[in-house]
């Protein structure tokens, strides 16, 4: 915020309700904000009464004006959002003079890596970046139950080991969702959202079973723009999932649509609890490439989920394997695009064993688009498969055991 001057509160809107939740908070306060959507995100009509510009990706220059001119001093950035499609994407000159910021954004591997340099990068335009929970606390859940539902003592130890898994998975920027039942954890969030991990659960499961959706931030997670937010439609996933409810961190977490999100909860008996965070030390990790990240999440994994293998691209942790198989888990990842199609063969499969890697698989990778497979592995074992690989136009990226 610039000394003296009045601070004008922007708001980057991608989808979802929050952005509109927090808007109608601002202006509660007074301030007029100052709404930019994305287009492809939102739903201009769900803005109808505040200034509302829409942008398209592509158009930096566009959007920067549309704050500027309005003399935007704080930005808040709130919302779903889909990596764009680089190839169709309008762009204007604003988005060429800034291309080489927005390389790196795109270069940089996973989420935290992604949105930290945009923070920066909207930083060095001027811009004071701000949490949703500094403009609008009223929308954060904090401690103790929420909702008439509690948690209940076999919950809090499921809870247990998932924050500790969130915290395990850290240095490698993976997802900030687990589910876990009896101690054992189901499935672990990858690039395709809370939603459709529960959907997944659910799929196995014909009636309520018991377990607990884990959303909690990762440590050193960018809360000012990547902050765990929940809903109705969580608690209905989760609900259809068979499980009995959701532990999130108190004062670190978001409710979008709270009355109905507290109406679905109470109404399927289904707990949302706030706990307190806790000191947990992560060790930091150096990763190099694709199979570094593979193989330390795998690593993170060993001993408290049976994990065959992990898809990844640009070091981004695409999908992890919890059970569908090798091949499935491709076909999974395959889905969730990263930053649109490209003839060059991206990202890899790592794999947890050699004997799971059967020629369907090494058929799934190639035409996913994949440029390798990662397995550790003494290579004289790896001999069998490496004419199935080769027809296949893929690497046998072979890392030695104990290496």
């Amino acid at each position: 915020m610039q000394r003296g001057s009045k601070t004008v509160v922007g708001i980057l809107a991608g989808g979802g309700s929050l952005p509109r939740e927090i808007a109608d908070v601002v202006a509660a306060q007074g301030t007029t904000p100052v709404i930019v959507g994305l287009e492809g995100e939102v739903n201009p009509r769900d803005f109808a009464g505040h200034d509302f510009t829409l942008v398209n990706w592509g158009r930096i220059g566009q959007l920067m004006h549309s704050f500027k001119q309005k003399n935007v001093t704080d930005l808040v950035i709130v919302g779903s959002v889909t990596r764009p499609d680089l190839w169709a994407i309008r762009t204007d000159f604003g988005f060429w003079r800034n291309l080489p910021s927005i390389l790196k954004i795109i270069r940089s591997g996973g989420d935290d890596s992604v949105l930290r340099r945009v923070v920066g990068f909207f930083e060095s335009q001027g811009f004071t970046v701000r949490g949703p929970a500094e403009v609008a606390p009223a929308l954060v859940i904090g401690e103790g139950p929420f909702g008439r539902v509690a948690m209940a003592e076999a919950a809090l130890r499921d809870f247990e080991v998932g924050r500790d898994i969130v915290a395990r998975l850290a240095p490698f920027d993976i997802g900030q969702a687990v589910v876990v039942a009896g101690g054992q954890v189901l499935t672990v969030e990858g690039a395709e959202g809370t939603d459709a991990m529960l959907q997944r659960v659910a799929s196995g499961r014909t009636q309520r079973q018991g377990g607990v959706l884990v959303k909690w931030p990762k440590p050193g997670q960018e809360l000012r723009v990547d902050m765990p937010a929940i809903g109705p439609n969580t608690v209905a996933a989760v609900a259809a999932a068979g499980l009995d409810g959701i532990a999130v961190q108190a004062g670190a977490t978001l409710a979008a649509q709270r009355a109905d999100m507290l109406g679905a909860a109470d109404a399927n008996n289904v707990f949302i609890e706030g706990l307190r965070a806790q000191s947990i030390a992560v060790a930091k990790s150096k990763v190099a490439d694709d199979g570094d990240v593979g193989l330390g999440v795998l690593a993170a994994l060993d001993g408290s989920v049976v994990s065959r293998g992990v898809v990844i691209v640009r070091r981004h942790v695409l999908a992890v394997e919890t059970g569908e198989g090798l091949a499935a888990l491709v076909s999974r990842a395959t889905r969730l695009r990263q930053w649109g199609k490209s003839k060059k063969r991206r990202g890899a499969l790592v794999v947890a064993n050699l004997s799971d890697l059967g020629q369907d698989v090494i058929e799934a990778c190639a035409a996913a688009g994949y440029e390798r497979i990662v397995v550790i592995s003494d290579p004289s074992a790896a001999s069998a498969i490496e004419p199935f690989m080769r027809a296949a136009g893929l690497t046998l990226d072979l890392r030695r055991p104990n290496a």
